[in-house]
């Protein structure tokens, strides 16, 4: 096979990303229960020299998880490519899992030059960022994943994949529909085109029809924060924001620029800070700035639950 065009490094930013300490049992994502696995392999392919370069498409959507395993060579390995299935099905198409079995399909893991198993690498919009050497405990694979979906979101990457299996219902003449949502479908197209303002309009469409649509107004949030910063300058932004710390204008473009950088407690706590030394109107325009930050992260998210304790602090 030819080598696949990845290119290094990663095309979202993991340098604020740690490998997190275990969560409590039952913890999990947002629409991803700690228990029961709602089906096997609805988010899943297996991936060979004859599937590879067609799969790994998907990645310009939507994330992608590659898992390198071996059950001659590590035996335990093939624990960790289940235990990433199984979170495959809970984030319910937030990424797709693609397996590679490195016995199977050595010429893959050649191409890569993957050094060892057990590997697990993100690909997004066709780049490859290395992400665990090692097997830990599913637990902690679900935080991981987390923050790396969070931090493909902050940079606009929100597609979702389409199941590739259906989950038993019993009846097999019954097709899941819910798992198929076409809703979403503009916005997300539009943010893989570039078109930010044309997401946004997607987006604010789905909220009008729908105000308690929390994934419509998340997306919407992070469109607009996308929307702010499109012809930002960084280095002029934050220069701009440390001259002046109580320049609202200043302050608020540079948090956007810290959530879309990963800093995401750090953009809250800029915030937080600004509405500490302001009062009147400036202060309620901080504070619903935040409180759009807080949507395009997750409101369940515990930055955003520690973010809101914060703010609540701040104001009373």
């Amino acid at each position: 096979m030819s080598s696949p065009s990845f290119s290094r490094p990663g095309a979202v930013d993991l340098s604020a990303l740690k490998r997190p300490a275990t969560p409590p049992p039952g913890s999990g994502p947002v629409g991803a229960p700690g228990g029961g696995t709602p089906g096997s392999g609805a988010y899943v392919v297996t991936l060979d020299e004859t599937n590879f370069e067609s799969e790994i498409q998907a990645s310009l959507n939507a994330p992608m998880v590659l898992v390198f395993y071996s059950t001659s060579q590590m035996p335990a390995s093939l624990q960790l490519a289940n235990d990433l299935e199984t979170l495959s099905n809970e984030f319910e198409g937030r990424f797709l899992l693609g397996k590679v079995d490195v016995d199977v399909a050595p010429q893959i893991a050649q191409a890569l030059q993957i050094p060892s198993v057990p590997m697990v690498a993100l690909v997004l919009q066709g780049r490859l960022a290395p992400l665990l050497q090692d097997a830990p405990p599913l637990e902690e694979l679900r935080a991981l994943l987390t923050q790396v979906l969070e931090a493909a979101a902050a940079q606009g990457v929100t597609g979702r994949v389409q199941p590739r299996a259906v989950a038993p219902t019993g009846d097999e003449e019954l097709v899941d529909e819910e798992q198929v949502d076409p809703r979403y479908a503009p916005a997300q197209d539009a943010l893989a085109d570039g078109d930010v303002d044309r997401a946004v309009e997607e987006y604010q469409k789905l909220v009008d029809a729908n105000p308690a649509d929390a994934e419509a107004s998340g997306g919407l949030a992070m469109a607009k924060v996308l929307q702010r910063t499109a012809k930002a300058d960084p280095e002029t932004v934050r220069a701009a924001a440390a001259a002046h710390p109580d320049d609202l204008d200043a302050q608020t473009l540079a948090a956007d620029l810290d959530l879309l950088g990963g800093h995401v407690e750090d953009a809250f706590g800029r915030l937080i800070d600004l509405v500490r030394r302001t009062s009147g109107d400036e202060r309620d325009a901080v504070r619903t700035h935040l409180l759009g930050l807080f949507a395009a992260v997750g409101n369940d998210d515990p930055r955003v639950l520690k973010g809101r304790q914060n703010l609540a602090s701040a104001l009373f």
